[in-house]
């Protein structure tokens, strides 16, 4: 039977599932169309909680129409705001951060994560994740402020202490279409 090692986004959900359970806190640093949003109310349950961060309203009312329509959204507050200030809006420590960076589906191209706020905002997730948290971001380096963002992130968790996490990328080496990538943290 032939393997597919499927997508950076599977690869973030995988790892997420060790992270995440009933009651569990999370943060959705970039909700987009809401689909990861949606997935982390799935996973904390009724007692559970997931903040979600995006800069575009329409992001914001696509999430909370799914959120709505999957009877979740009493599981989940949504912040039209920066993810760069997670750290102002999310009152509590959290067992999860996910971001899913690039631009909203759909939406124009021009509105996308930047490699400034986006190296703020991983500095924020590290400050809110509870010990053995996990921090997953995947960065699209198909398009130049991706490429950005993937060479700066990839030397922001280079430089992570060794004894407070555990850092790690996976990502395709052979592809010639730039492919997502995952870093993914740890906290120990």
């Amino acid at each position: 039977m032939a393997q597919d090692f499927r997508s950076a986004r599977f690869w973030a959900q995988a790892l997420m599932e060790t992270a995440l359970f009933p009651g569990a806190r999370a943060v959705d640093a970039t909700m987009g169309g809401g689909r990861d949003t949606r997935w982390l109310c799935e996973r904390v349950g009724d007692e559970g909680r997931v903040y979600a961060f995006d800069v575009q309203p329409e992001a914001v009312e696509r999430t909370r129409a799914l959120l709505d329509a999957e009877g979740l959204a009493d599981r989940a507050t949504l912040f039209c705001e920066g993810h760069q200030h997670m750290a102002d809006f999310v009152p509590e420590p959290v067992d999860a951060v996910m971001f899913n960076l690039g631009w909203l589906p759909g939406a124009v191209h021009a509105v996308t994560t930047r490699t400034e706020t986006t190296l703020r905002a991983v500095e924020a997730a590290l400050s809110l994740l509870k010990p053995q948290g996990l921090l997953t971001v995947c960065v699209y380096p198909g398009h130049d402020e991706g490429a950005r963002e993937l060479r700066a992130l990839t030397e922001w968790a280079v430089g992570l202490d060794a004894r407070a996490y555990d850092a790690l990328l996976k990502c395709y080496m052979n592809q010639p279409n730039n492919p997502p990538q995952l870093i993914a943290v740890k906290k120990k």
